[in-house]
């Protein structure tokens, strides 16, 4: 179990650090999306291209920043359900979960997604807009993304067990459900200004 464990600590930090990087590409798609909208409204011109490169940055960022968002625990959940759940139920849904949903999920789209990157890539798929992007490398980002994703999910499984075997701690244990309200209110009065509640005196004019 210990060999499983390092293994899943070397998937975290890959997939951390590429998350980390390919997420700068939203930096890169705002210049992209603004430089276009001023060339169209100054030189009154425009091209596909630059349309077409602001939705592959998107799928870029979507499908490869997927993997740290389930590191961080911030993927979708209904957490009024969840977190009226006992820890060892929780505990059971995300290990079943990511056995018999996420990580079928993640091979089946990696089986239909690489054969259609690989037919476009031969026939070096062109954009059907006049000026657009070759289609292929966009195509790429399925399989990539989905590879990326299915071995966090082994990842996730190996701890799932070392938690429930008390190998490890819960790294997002009190991050969901009332928790995170509490410590939301903490934050916020710890930032609000104080006001002097001497009798007789109000807040300073």
């Amino acid at each position: 179990m210990n060999a499983l464990l390092a293994l899943s600590r070397a998937i975290d930090a890959v997939n951390t650090r590429i998350g980390r990087l390919v997420s700068w590409l939203i930096v890169v798609a705002v210049l992209v999306s603004a430089t276009n909208a001023i060339i169209r409204k100054v030189f009154d011109s425009s091209s596909n291209s630059w349309l077409e490169l602001q939705w592959v940055l998107f799928a870029a960022v979507f499908l490869c920043c997927a993997p740290w968002t389930l590191i961080d625990n911030e993927h979708i959940r209904i957490d009024i359900v969840n977190s009226r759940l006992s820890r060892r139920v929780r505990n059971w849904i995300d290990l079943l979960g990511g056995i018999f949903f996420l990580l079928p999920f993640t091979v089946v789209m990696l089986i239909t997604a690489w054969p259609f990157f690989l037919n476009s890539y031969r026939i070096n798929e062109q954009s059907l807009n006049a000026g657009g992007l070759a289609q292929w490398p966009a195509k790429a980002l399925v399989p990539l993304g989905f590879f990326l994703l299915l071995v966090q999910c082994f990842s996730e499984i190996i701890k799932r067990v070392a938690i429930m075997r008390g190998m490890i701690e819960d790294p997002h244990e009190g991050t969901t459900g009332h928790a995170v309200l509490e410590a939301e209110v903490e934050r916020l009065l710890a930032d609000a200004p104080r006001i002097d509640q001497t009798p007789g005196t109000g807040p300073a004019r």
